[in-house]
Order: structure tokens, then sequence, then C-alpha cells
């Protein structure tokens, strides 16, 4: 009783704000990396980053896709630089290694909890024989799911390292998911996508998947529908109690 359709296989997970709390830590990071951005630009005129900005720029885009879109929302055009800038470089690449120096120290100090209902669906797809996946725009997806004890379940890993050695585009292209899916064997039809990210709902719509599950861990459940969720849900574990759709 695992709340999908009978025609899914295989189910595709994103990490952060799916499987782990680690959303929070993501967004704490942007935060502090763009008011500081901001700040140093113009002391005078400047506009804190807000969870609005978070949703509708960031969350669910690869790091320098969140760089450049919210940038552009604020009127800022920098360039690429290199993808190994250093943190204080005035560039797409050097605001992102920032951001990524931020999380990894937070997760180092606060750790990663892995949300309970998310992991007794995982239990009851692995042992209903779901193929598991997890598609994530984080290129610390294997550090994510080792520190939270889920690499266990995970048959097939598309993270940010995988989509930039292949050159996928982001989410809310469905690229990263439709690799996923050919990771596993599984037509689109055949796959589900659980997501939290706005971008991630929009990516499983336009890959024609079987079932998109929204997951609403922050309080915009029509705007996920809006963006083609199938149904939405609060915490994984509604759709053990719902049964099978």
């Amino acid at each position: 009783m695992i709340g999908l359709p009978d025609s899914i296989t295989t189910c595709l997970f994103d990490l952060d704000g799916v499987l782990t709390g680690t959303a929070a830590l993501h967004k704490q990071a942007w935060k502090e990396t763009f008011d500081e951005f901001l700040r140093a630009r113009d002391p005078d005129g400047f506009a804190e980053f807000t969870d609005r900005d978070y949703a509708d720029h960031v969350d669910g885009r690869p790091r320098a896709d969140g760089v450049r879109e919210f940038l552009s929302s604020r009127g800022i055009t920098l360039p690429e630089g290199e993808p190994d800038d250093p943190v204080d470089a005035r560039t797409v690449n050097g605001v992102g290694n920032r951001k990524n120096e931020l999380v990894l120290r937070i997760i180092d100090e606060q750790g990663v909890s892995p949300y309970p209902g998310s992991v007794r669906y995982l239990e009851a797809a692995r042992d209903a024989g779901l193929a598991i996946g997890v598609v994530t725009s984080s290129a610390n997806g294997a550090k994510v799911l080792d520190a939270a004890d889920l690499s266990r379940f995970v048959r097939a890993r598309v993270d940010g390292l995988v989509i930039a050695e292949r050159g996928l585009r982001g989410k809310p292209a469905p690229d990263s998911f439709l690799a996923g899916a050919q990771a596993l064997g599984a037509t689109p039809a055949q796959a589900a996508v659980f997501e939290d990210a706005l971008a991630g709902v929009a990516a499983g719509k336009a890959g024609g998947f079987g079932y998109v599950i929204g997951v609403n861990r922050a309080d915009q459940a029509d705007q996920l529908r809006a963006r083609g969720a199938d149904v939405v849900v609060d915490d994984l574990a509604e759709l053990l109690e719902a049964g099978d759709g």
C-alpha cells in the first residue's frame, strides 16, 4: 500500500526537503550568501533575500542556475567565471562556491536527519519491489545520503555532479529525472517523481512522468498543484495511509 498507480515501477525522489530536512540548511546558506553579496554591493539599497526568493528562483535548481536566476530577478548580471573560482570571486561560480562552502559547514555542524515518514515510505517502496532513485540538483547528494543513512535504499543517483558532467539541463527541465529513469530501466510513464520544489514538480510534469507527488514542506500546496503535481501531501507517510491509487 504505497499510494501509487499500479503502472508505476520506479520511484525518483528529490533529496533536500523530500527525504531529508536539508532544504532548510540550503536556504540558510543561500540567505547568508546572497545577503552578504547584496549588502556589500549596495549598502544603502540593501534588500534581503527572502523565503519567496528561495522558492521562486533557487529551490530545486542547480547551484549556478540558482545564482543566475536570483541575481537576474534583482537586475544583476555577473560573469560566469570558472567552476573552481574562489569563494570571494564576484562571478556566478564564485557566489555559488561560497554558498556550497557554507552549506557543507552547516551540515557538518548540525548533521543530517531524514524525515521519519520518508524512511517509512522508502522501506515500503523497497519491500514492494519498486526501483528507487534519487535525483537532486545538489552536488553533495552522496554526502547527504550517507549522513542520513539512506544510501542503502538507492539504486541510482543523479546529482549535481552528474548533471554537470553530462551537460544536463537543470530543473525545471526534465533532463535529470529522465536520466534517473533511464538508469533504472524505466520509461517516464513507469516512474513517479517526488518533489518539494516548484521547479522540480514542473520538471516531473514536463517529462511526462506517470505520477508526480508534490511534498508540501513550505506551505505552497496550490503552487505545487499549479506546476503539475497529481497529488500533494505534507509527508510521504500520508501515501501509505491512503493506500494504492
